[in-house]
């Protein structure tokens, strides 16, 4: 036996002893080689040091043979076929089901936030699961099927962490970036679990001592998650971000430009858009069109414009045929868009073709079918 730091770990090495995630569940069983795959979960669960069997160690030290690549390819057939069951799971349920699984859980770690107990092995397993449904998931069209206003919290986490989740593809980060950005957008309010609900709630506006108390959720949300062993920093840095503005006039840090967590940037946008988008009990939701044109104003000087202007442009994307309802309360289908005015596409009204490039006073009110 030999205990091996994850800096030095290569693929090819065996396990001496299991590996548990910080949270007592099994991560990597004893036996198993090691595959470059298995480094990354390692690192995302900010494991330091495992055990490894020292003859093995040895063996992988000489030029690998023909037995050893045999050996690997027999492992990661095993390991797919451990993860099939879970895959065949998911396959035989909807994506609103497992969503409406993900925010039971979601609440149900709100709720035992204020003891520092986040159940994130759950979290990230039926986050996983969810993710697995991603294309039947579209930004612009999907409403929970059945959503409690007072709710609001949990379905801002659950949607900001699939819309974070596509928006680290879209941007084209390093994949073993995505789900732990979709954890980010899934728990950068977690600090809220701290705040008197009834502020949170409050259709008055507040007074300066309770806007200074509701800000603090971010530095609480910090304070929750750096306890938190299984998630990178990133996540733990947009608890405490997710409110900064690139020109620094944001909190609680007035934090400017790339000071700001790349996580963090990608969740503002996917968390301003869900936050404008969806019912709250002293406010109701707005149309996602209008809602993506007010982001693109906040992408002057508030949020990152790069991450704006993709968010924009794929979100709206291969929307032709779908059918609306406009400002003025006419039902109408969409035509055309045009690239450099996503939001404002042509609409066919009863043989009529609106512009809403040129009629500004207009705009898309409902998504009615796609």
């Amino acid at each position: 036996m030999a205990l091996m730091s994850i800096i030095d770990l290569k693929p090819g090495a065996r396990l001496f002893k299991d590996v548990h995630t910080p949270l007592g569940g099994l991560l990597l069983p004893k036996g198993k080689v090691i595959l470059p795959r298995d480094l990354d979960i390692l690192r995302a669960f900010l494991i330091q040091t495992v055990d490894i069997d020292s003859n093995q160690t040895k063996q992988n030290n000489s030029s690998p043979t023909q037995d050893s690549k045999k050996q690997e390819m027999e492992q990661k057939k095993e390991e797919d076929e451990q993860f099939e069951p879970i895959v065949r799971s998911a396959e035989l349920t909807s994506f609103d089901e497992e969503y409406d699984k993900m925010i039971i859980l979601t609440k149900k770690a709100f709720n035992e936030a204020g003891t520092f107990d986040i159940p994130i092995f759950e979290l990230r397993t039926q986050l996983e699961i969810l993710i697995l449904h991603i294309k039947k998931y579209q930004v612009l069209y999907f409403v929970p099927s059945s959503i409690k206003k007072e709710e609001y919290m949990f379905h801002n986490g659950v949607l900001t962490a699939l819309t974070s989740y596509l928006l680290a593809q879209w941007c084209k980060m390093p994949s073993k970036d995505w789900v732990q950005v979709a954890l980010a957008g899934l728990l950068h309010n977690i600090g809220n679990s701290k705040i008197d609900q009834s502020l949170l709630m409050s259709p008055n506006l507040l007074s300066d001592l309770e806007e200074e108390e509701v800000r603090k959720h971010t530095t609480y949300g910090y304070n929750i998650l750096k306890q938190v062993k299984a998630i990178n920093d990133g996540v733990k840095l947009t608890a405490l971000q997710h409110h900064e503005k690139i020109d620094g006039s944001g909190y609680p840090l007035k934090l400017v430009g790339e000071q700001i967590h790349i996580y963090s940037r990608i969740v503002a946008v996917a968390d301003i858009f869900h936050a404008m988008t969806l019912d709250k009990p002293y406010k109701e939701s707005q149309s996602p069109y209008l809602v993506l044109e007010q982001i693109l104003l906040e992408s002057f000087g508030k949020l990152d414009p790069r991450i704006v202007q993709i968010f924009i442009r794929k979100a709206t994307q291969f929307h032709q045929g779908t059918i609306v309802r406009l400002s003025d309360g006419r039902i109408g289908e969409i035509i055309f868009t045009d690239r450099d005015h996503p939001t404002r596409p042509m609409v066919s009204v009863e043989g009529t073709i609106v512009n809403l490039v040129a009629q500004r006073q207009l705009y898309i009110k409902e998504l009615i079918q796609k």
